[in-house]
C-alpha cells in the first residue's frame, strides 16, 4: 500500500501514532504532484518549501506530545487559486493578475492554524466563472478517469489533485456549481456548504451571496473531517463524529428535470439517480417525487446578478483585452446594468429561492443527477468566438446546481456510478439550510450502500 492510497483521516491518525511522519507524507505528495500534475493539470502554483516546513512543524509537535492542531494536523490540503493565502502567489486563473496574497481568507487561515500542509494553489478558470477549468495561465485540468475530458470547474484544478492521488483532500469554492460539477467529473465527494456557515471574508462578498467554500475528498467521513478544519469545529460537536449517529427514516424528494435549462438529461445520469433512489429506498427511507423548484423565468435573474459579480471584479481598464471573450462579455452585460437593476435582480432571486425553500419544505432532503452529461471532452463546451453559446452550453452541462446557490442550502455531489467505459457519474444531495450534518449522514448510508473510494483512475 502506497501513501496515498490511505485517506486523509487515516493519514491524520498515522501521524499522531508516529506511524508515519509528516514530511514524509509531504514528499510523497510532492513528488507525485512533480510526475503527474502536466498530466492533469491539477496546480498553477507550488509551494514545496512552505509544505516541507508545515510538515516539519507537525512532526515537531507529534513529538513532543502536544495534541494535534486539528483533526487533519500534518495532512496535505492545497487551497484554489481563486482564494488568498498568505505570501503564496495568486493568479485568479487569468494572466492580467499575478500578485502574492498580502494576507490569509478567513477559511484559508483556517487550514493554516490546523496545522494543515500547503503544496500549492490549485487551477482555476479566469476568476472562476465558467463551468470548465482551461486557463491561460498553467495547465488545464482533466479528469484522471479520461484524460482527453475536462476536469470540470471552476475547482477543477482542486478535483483533479484528489481524484489523481496528488492530495487526499482539497479546498474548493462554489458559485454556481464549482465543487459538484468536478466532483462529479472526477469521482470525488464534493460539498457545497449552506450560506454564512463558512466566512467568506475579509474580502467583500459578491452580489447576491452565492458563493461558498467546502471540501472535495474522496469518502464522505474525509469530507467531513475538512469541513470540520474549514468551520473550526468545536471538539465534541465534529461533523465527522456526527457520521457516526445514523439518521432516522427520512422523506427524500426525488426531481431529474433539468433546472435552468430545457435540456435532456443523460440516460447514464439517470442511471446513477435511479440507483442512489433504489439504494435510499433500501435503507429505509421514503422516496417521493417532486416538482422542480425553480421555473425557467427565474433563470434570467441569476444570470443578471453573475454578470454584475463579473463586471465587479476590480481592473484596470487596460487589460481588458486582455481577458477570456467570455469573461470580457460578462462584464459587459453586467457593466450595462444599473445599480437599481442589480438590485431588482437580486431581489427577485432572493423571491424565488424562498418558493423553492417553500416547495420542498415537506421532505427532508431533495435528490438530483449532479450534472446532466457525462464529463465533457476537453475544450468540448468553451468557445471564444461565441461566448452566449459558451455560456449556453454550460447551462445544459449543468442544470441542477446553480439553484441551490440562489437558496443557499447545502448540496453534495456523490459519485455513486461508473459507466461501462469507466466515466464517473454524480448525483446531488440537498439538505435544508444549515444541516450539513444530516446530508453528511445520509452521504455515507449511501457511500456504504454503493462503495466508491475502493475506486481509482490509471494515473493512480
Amino acid at each position: 500500500m502506497e501513501l496515498h492510497d490511505l485517506s486523509a483521516v487515516e493519514q491524520a491518525r498515522a501521524i499522531r501514532s508516529g506511524g508515519i511522519s509528516a514530511r514524509e507524507l509531504a514528499d510523497h505528495y510532492l513528488a507525485r504532484i512533480e510526475r503527474l500534475n502536466d498530466v492533469v493539470g491539477a496546480f498553477v502554483t507550488l509551494t514545496p518549501d512552505l509544505a516541507r516546513d508545515q510538515a516539519d512543524a507537525a512532526d515537531r509537535r507529534a513529538a513532543s506530545g502536544e495534541p494535534p492542531l486539528s483533526g487533519l494536523d500534518g495532512v496535505v490540503v492545497p487551497v484554489k487559486d481563486l482564494h488568498f493565502y498568505e505570501g503564496v502567489r495568486i493568479r485568479f486563473g487569468t494572466p492580467v493578475l499575478d500578485v502574492v496574497a498580502p494576507m490569509d481568507e478567513f477559511v484559508a487561515g483556517r487550514l493554516r492554524a490546523a496545522g494543515t500542509v500547503m503544496p500549492g494553489k490549485t487551477t482555476t478558470p479566469e476568476f472562476g466563472l465558467p463551468a470548465y477549468t482551461e486557463p491561460e495561465v498553467g495547465p488545464w485540468a482533466r479528469t484522471p478517469w479520461d484524460l482527453t475530458r475536462s476536469a470540470g470547474g471552476s475547482s477543477g484544478g482542486a478535483a483533479a489533485a484528489v481524484a489523481a492521488g496528488l492530495a487526499p483532500v482539497a479546498h474548493g469554492s462554489d458559485g454556481g456549481g464549482s465543487i459538484r460539477i468536478p466532483a462529479s467529473s472526477c469521482g470525488l465527494v464534493g460539498l457545497k456548504t449552506s450560506r454564512d456557515l463558512l466566512p467568506n471574508g475579509p474580502l467583500p462578498e459578491g452580489p447576491g451571496r452565492l458563493g461558498v467554500q467546502g471540501p472535495l475528498a474522496r469518502s464522505v467521513a474525509d469530507a467531513a473531517a475538512l469541513l470540520d478544519v474549514m468551520a473550526a469545529s468545536a471538539p465534541d460537536q465534529t461533523y465527522l463524529a456526527a457520521l457516526a449517529t445514523e439518521p432516522g427514516p427520512l422523506r427524500i424528494g426525488r426531481y431529474a428535470t433539468a433546472v435552468i435549462a430545457d435540456t435532456p438529461v443523460h440516460a447514464e445520469c439517470l442511471v446513477a439517480w435511479e440507483r442512489a433512489s433504489a439504494a435510499l429506498a433500501a435503507l429505509g427511507h421514503e422516496i417521493v417525487d417532486i416538482e422542480i423548484p425553480l421555473p425557467l423565468h427565474a433563470v434570467p435573474h441569476f444570470e443578471l446578478v453573475w454578470a454584475a459579480g463579473a463586471a465587479g471584479i476590480p481592473l484596470d481598464p487596460s487589460v481588458e483585452p486582455q481577458l477570456r471573450p467570455l469573461t470580457r462579455w460578462l462584464r459587459e452585460r453586467g457593466r450595462a446594468l444599473s445599480d437599481a437593476d442589480v438590485a431588482e435582480a437580486i431581489a427577485f432571486m432572493a423571491e424565488h429561492a424562498g418558493l423553492a425553500l417553500a416547495s420542498s419544505a415537506h421532505v427532508d432532503l431533495v435528490l438530483t443527477p449532479t450534472l446532466a452529461d457525462l464529463p465533457a471532452p476537453i475544450g468540448s463546451i468553451r468557445n471564444d468566438d461565441d461566448p452566449t453559446a459558451d455560456f449556453e452550453a454550460q447551462k445544459r452541462f449543468t442544470p441542477f446546481t446553480s439553484p441551490y446557490n440562489m437558496t443557499g442550502q447545502p448540496a453534495i455531489s456523490l459519485p455513486v456510478h461508473w459507466t461501462d467505459e469507466g466515466l464517473p457519474v454524480g448525483v446531488q444531495l440537498v439538505g435544508r439550510p444549515l444541516e450539513e450534518a444530516l446530508v453528511l449522514r445520509v452521504a455515507a448510508q449511501l457511500e456504504r450502500a454503493l462503495p466508491w473510494s475502493h475506486r481509482h483512475p490509471e494515473v493512480w
